[in-house]
């Protein structure tokens, strides 16, 4: 029996499509979500639906019970980094309790020296997970995923089609972006075939990008110029409040934006490539599509 957790959100129910997809049938399946009325759709699958929370331990070795092979997918909490770190350990140390045989956890790809970065807090939890899933004695496959090709958009904001101007503080630093739909593919694969206990799996694009790459190919795609501004952080902070952009909101563009200047999401791998068995999806032809 496989469970996967965080069944409702984008990463875990494209997971289970997958597992559907390469014949794992529904009643092999059980899905780990928060609130079981927004499982309907998976109950009518023919998948059974546990219901468990990152934050309760209890509910946790309750919902793992029988479970050979779980995909752990990294808490998305919006709180304190910390937080995040809390619920993976809370899970794991559940999966023991429960005799879970092998836990893929979904990490982050990070580059040497990662400490230093913006994003260094962020990437520290998920060295701590990693950390205490090798010394728990289960079976592990690790899957240091790249930065979603979906953030691309979020970054580029809604109106660059408009304004024929991105604005980001990402300097020249390049980023393997990748489809999460694709990462996706790659977890289930993992889950169906043997092999893979106590692996690490970088899985990144076959090309890092930078986001003057980014805005030729919008430009490419609208038909029209797009100018990428790298202005410095404190303009490029204060024109975002201008545009009545929430602090919140502010302080992640900005992290984020650090990073890829830093080069910390700057990695290339081809295993994601063997686990599809194709090239994984371009930065062009996700513009193409999206734009």
């Amino acid at each position: 029996m496989i469970l996967v957790t965080g069944a409702t959100g984008q990463f875990g129910s494209k997971a289970i499509e997958y597992l559907l997809n390469k014949g794992v049938k529904p009643s092999e399946i059980s899905a780990l979500v928060r609130d079981a009325a927004n499982a309907d759709h998976l109950k009518s699958k023919g998948i059974e639906v546990r219901v468990g929370n990152y934050t309760d331990y209890d509910s946790l070795v309750k919902a793992f019970q029988g479970i050979e092979k779980l995909l752990l997918v990294s808490s998305n909490d919006r709180q304190a980094v910390e937080n995040r770190t809390a619920h993976h350990i809370n899970a794991i140390k559940a999966a023991k309790s429960a005799n879970v045989k092998h836990v893929v956890y979904t990490s982050f790809v990070r580059e040497a020296g990662f400490e230093d970065s913006a994003i260094a807090a962020f990437q520290d939890s998920h060295v701590q997970t990693e950390a205490y899933l090798i010394a728990s004695g289960l079976d592990y496959t690790i899957l240091q995923n790249g930065i979603y090709l979906e953030m691309i958009p979020v970054f580029a904001g809604e109106k660059v089609g408009e304004t024929g101007v991105l604005l980001f503080p990402a300097a020249d630093g390049k980023a393997s972006y990748v489809l999460r739909e694709e990462l996706a593919e790659a977890a289930a694969e993992i889950l169906t075939i043997d092999g893979h206990e106590k692996q690490i799996y970088s899985l990144t694009n076959s090309a890092s990008v930078s986001f003057k790459e980014i805005a030729k190919a919008i430009a490419d795609q609208l038909g029209k110029d797009v100018d990428y501004q790298s202005l410095a952080v404190e303009t490029f902070e204060a024109k975002l409040k201008q545009f009545g952009v929430p602090d919140l909101y502010i302080g992640m563009f900005t992290m984020w934006a650090t990073a890829q200047a830093q080069g910390a999401m700057d990695v290339v791998d081809d295993t994601l490539e063997r686990f599809l068995g194709r090239k994984p999806t371009t930065m062009s032809q996700f513009i193409a599509q999206i734009y």
